[in-house]
């Protein structure tokens, strides 16, 4: 719906009202040929003192600063609720501007997001590391812009291998057991941690599936859950750790990511694959801890996991130009160093992360960022990814246990990906 704007206009101002620019009512607010763009973001902090509003907020005036007639309207949310306020704002018909949240495949097919080359300088898109930009693809069109990133490795407390007598990181799957081996006759209570509960189910099953040759889809882009390398992969974990007690006394099924973090944190876990995060919270801790390429079934895996969070643009309002302005002003260098680099996170443009590896305080991030290139994501293309993402959780972690049988669960989950994909084309 539009209007005209008349507010404040004397009787004789109304005779040029016919010349005045045609504003949207959404966004519209402030002075006269102001544009307001709505802002909904995830918030990265996990306190008040780090919250990403404030990092958006001082963004928001730095850039109306510099152009003016362009106001910022920013709206931070926890990561628990965010995806749901964007899906319930574009529902009501009230679709903010940009949203930066977690996944963006839903609202591209259903036709309600400009494309990235609508929107973002050809220098700006040049910039994007390219594997990560190609997951913001529909249909080779890209609708997602990566906002930041992070990919896996492997950690592991230096302290508890020196007590097992291990002298490095493993780099195969027999050397990981091994040292899961000793570090369970050391006394550890959980050589290796196994996160299949619901909150890291599907990364937890990628890395293995990476690590094994295998991997959620072929180079087409058709999901190949049930593929022979991610059977392989699930029956040597389940005989090879799960099933020779390395896992600790919890059901893998019912473990979370974070309880394995916090108690890597306190001593109890001696091996576990991470991200960025758990440095700070190992830090923290004072922990004494190592990381490492993830291992491999024959050697050091040929690639990880990559993961990013997603910003885009709706076309509802119509603020393409404007919105485009500030997605450049965004994706500038100092811009988006600042930001991944306060909350530990991987940049997604070829300049930040250049950047990044040329500054000694991000040394700790170089490992991570080194991956980058060559990283695996989610199939978040998909609109079907949602479900089985969500089928992954359920079922996942039954393949483990004892009597668990992966080719029947990975076909059972492959079948209703291939059913939730057709259904949605």
């Amino acid at each position: 719906m539009q209007r005209r704007r008349f507010l404040g206009m004397t009787a004789a101002g109304v005779a040029t009202a016919a010349l005045a620019p045609v504003l949207t009512a959404c966004g519209s607010e402030g002075p006269v040929g102001d544009k307001k763009l709505k802002l909904v973001a995830a918030d990265y902090g996990d306190k008040p003192d780090n919250s990403s509003k404030k990092y958006w907020n001082s963004l928001a005036r730095d850039f109306e600063s510099k152009h003016s007639g362009i106001k910022i309207d920013v709206e931070v949310y926890s990561w628990t609720e965010v995806d749901k306020k964007v899906a319930d704002m574009v529902a009501a018909g009230k679709a903010p501007d940009i949203a930066q949240i977690g996944a963006y495949a839903d609202f591209a097919a259903a036709g309600k997001l400009y494309s990235a080359d609508q929107l973002i300088s050809i220098p700006t898109q040049a910039d994007f590391i390219t594997p990560i930009a190609k997951a913001g693809e529909v249909h080779r069109v890209q609708y997602g812009l990566p906002f930041v990133s992070s990919t896996r490795m492997l950690f592991y407390n230096q302290s508890l291998f020196t007590r097992a007598g291990i002298g490095k990181a493993p780099e195969t799957w027999e050397e990981l057991q091994a040292a899961a081996v000793k570090l369970k006759a050391a006394g550890v209570k959980i050589p290796f941690g196994l996160p299949l509960g619901p909150e890291e189910a599907p990364a937890e099953t990628m890395l293995w599936m990476l690590a094994g040759g295998g991997g959620y889809t072929d180079n087409t882009g058709a999901y190949t859950i049930n593929s022979d390398a991610n059977i392989k992969a699930f029956a040597w974990v389940r005989d090879e750790l799960v099933g020779k007690g390395l896992t600790g006394p919890g059901d893998p099924a019912r473990t979370n990511r974070q309880d394995l973090f916090e108690a890597f944190c306190k001593g109890d876990v001696g091996m576990l694959h991470g991200h960025p995060t758990l440095m700070q919270q190992a830090e923290a801790a004072k922990l004494k801890y190592g990381t490492a390429p993830l291992p491999g079934i024959k050697g050091k895996a040929a690639s990880t996991m990559g993961v990013a969070d997603w910003i885009m643009a709706f076309k509802q309002n119509g603020h393409r130009e404007q919105i485009g302005t500030f997605l450049d002003f965004v994706f500038s260098k100092d811009n988006h160093l600042s930001f991944t680099g306060q909350y530990q996170l991987l940049p997604v443009t070829e300049s930040a992360s250049a950047a990044m590896h040329l500054d000694r305080q991000y040394e700790k991030l170089w490992p991570f960022l080194d991956q980058l290139q060559n990283a695996d994501f989610y199939p978040a293309d998909k609109t079907s990814w949602a479900k089985v993402s969500a089928t992954i959780k359920e079922k996942i972690g039954s393949v483990v246990q004892k009597s668990g049988d992966p080719a029947a669960v990975l076909g059972e989950i492959q079948r209703e990906a291939e059913a939730t994909e057709l259904a949605d084309r």
